[in-house]
């Protein structure tokens, strides 16, 4: 029997076994009907067709993939109005067709994805991603995902209705600490405050108007600038994501509902929201985010091994398919393993995919620059460090705190949310840990981690947090990494290591 390539969709009721234990058997049916209310016509009218009713759950077998995603934005449209909980997802790829039913590989993708997608969102997979038409649907990577009974890793999508935006973390730690700049077309940049996450709204992509705007800006790091857009055409995206920048993929309208949300959720606290910058005023230090530090395991009966992937900006992340390398830590020390060309270690060229255990002072070379890697004790099995554009100046008198939020002016550190880099020791203890959301960004450093101050010549380093050690590694020979117990005298030149980040205390450019 010959297959057919078919985009598979199921729908699904969100909390229906909560909705079943507290409704009588009139509510349920009503609920029930009310899905197919809302799925039935819209399938047919987008050319689907409704194969099977499972309960609580549809699937669909549409064609085309792009008549499948607008199918699935409309039905969450009108769920947007009707306030129906309602879950989808899809993949494409061959089926068997056999008496009305279908099976087949892109059926059982489909069936994982969904039991992943989170209530009211619309999540697809490679094959839809490829087949579809990217400048018709607008769409954002979710990350990538080890699926029961799919071999590999899978990176998943999630398509965006006109009703929501999803902030990506940096633009929402931005609005929540007060450094988000809302840069819109045919406006000057005002005054950036330190540690800036420009959010360029309203420029066509690939627009002279939008590249005259970046070239206006100061030298950023590129991972602070993220374009508003919602359809954008294929070329459009990789030109702007391939250089490192970020997208904020949602309307006009949506993305301003979403900032007002993110905005409900800051404590103000008086004094704390205002920021005054004067152009005349030289910072004496700067604290630099320079590396990444790589925890020891086993770590406390819960991580076995885990892994970071450097991309081309030069930020760490848990995950990515553009990344340039992965370094992994297992009980036998640090590997690095190259993700694509250009990646050299101690100027030897690695290929595609070959791992290389790292030894102390090794060097790599990538396009994100010159990493170095230390070998540690106390805990770590080592430090990669490299120079970011990530700072904070401080002058004279002036109090600087660290931490994943820290009060201002503060360093935030990265607070990379997921599992998916982590291989998880057996047992109960991993597995409260895996169900109560760890990371090892979380577990190991705190909201206020540390705090620094400049007083003349003298730099003061203390550490806020109880539980969460704080390091140093003194920049004068190599005797390992210090526990700071109490306030300590630090030096330019200096290392900060606190969790799985490294800060270097810098004299500042003039």
């Amino acid at each position: 029997m010959g297959t057919v390539t078919r985009t598979v969709v199921f729908t699904d009721l969100a909390d229906y076994t909560a909705k079943v234990s507290a409704t009588d058997r009139h509510g349920l049916h009503q609920i029930l009907e009310e899905h197919e209310q809302v799925v039935h016509p819209i399938v047919t009218r987008a050319g689907g067709v409704v194969v099977k009713n499972l309960g609580d759950s549809f699937m669909c077998l549409f064609n085309a993939a792009t008549d499948a995603l607008r199918a699935a934005l409309d039905i969450q449209h009108k769920v947007g109005i009707d306030g129906t909980p309602l879950r989808l997802a899809m993949t494409t790829g061959d089926v068997e067709e056999v008496k009305g039913d279908a099976f087949g590989e892109a059926v059982n993708l489909a069936a994982r994805i969904i039991s992943k997608t989170p209530a009211g969102e619309v999540w697809f997979g490679p094959g839809t991603r490829v087949c579809m038409n990217a400048a018709e649907i607008p769409w954002e990577s979710v990350g990538r995902f080890r699926l029961k009974g799919i071999p590999g890793e899978k990176e998943i999508f999630r398509a965006v209705p006109q009703h929501r935006c999803w902030l990506p973390d940096p633009v929402q730690h931005a609005v929540k600490m007060g450094n988000l700049i809302r840069l819109r077309r045919g406006h000057r940049a005002p005054l950036l405050p330190p540690d800036p996450v420009i959010l360029l709204e309203g420029f066509l992509p690939g627009s002279p108007a939008l590249a005259e705007a970046v070239d206006s800006l100061p030298v950023l790091n590129p991972a602070a600038l993220y374009l508003s857009c919602y359809n954008i055409a294929s070329e459009d995206r990789n030109r702007w994501t391939d250089a490192g920048r970020g997208l904020v993929v949602g309307t006009p309208t949506a993305i301003d509902a979403a900032i007002n949300e993110a905005l409900k959720a800051v404590k103000h606290t008086s004094g704390s929201d205002t920021i005054v910058l004067d152009i005349g005023v030289h910072a004496d230090l700067e604290l630099v985010m320079c590396g990444l530090a790589l925890p020891a395991v086993p770590f406390s009966d819960v991580v076995s091994s885990y892994s970071y992937d450097l991309l081309a900006d030069g930020r760490w992340v848990n995950r990515s398919d553009r990344s340039l390398l992965r370094v992994e830590v297992t009980k036998s020390g640090a590997t690095v393993a190259s993700m694509g060309p250009g990646v050299t270690i101690g100027g030897r060229g690695l290929a595609s995919g070959e791992r290389v255990s790292l030894d102390d002072g090794a060097r790599i070379a990538t396009k994100a620059g010159i990493l170095e890697f230390r070998r540690m004790d106390n805990g770590y099995a080592g430090v990669i460090v490299s120079e970011t554009e990530m700072r904070l100046g401080v002058v004279s008198g002036q109090t600087a705190e660290l931490g994943r939020e820290p009060n201002h002016p503060g360093l935030a550190f990265p607070d990379r949310r997921g599992q998916d880099n982590i291989q998880w020791c057996p047992g109960p203890r991993a597995a409260r840990a895996r169900a109560g959301g760890f990371t090892l960004d979380r577990a190991l450093a705190g909201r206020r981690q540390a705090a620094v101050v400049l007083v003349g010549d003298s730099i003061q380093l203390t550490p806020l947090h109880q539980r969460c050690p704080t390091f140093v590694l003194r920049n004068e020979g190599r005797r390992g990494l210090e526990k700071v117990a109490r306030a300590t005298h630090v030096e330019l030149g200096d290392l900060i290591v606190a969790g799985t980040t490294v800060v270097g205390l810098r004299q500042p450019e003039p």
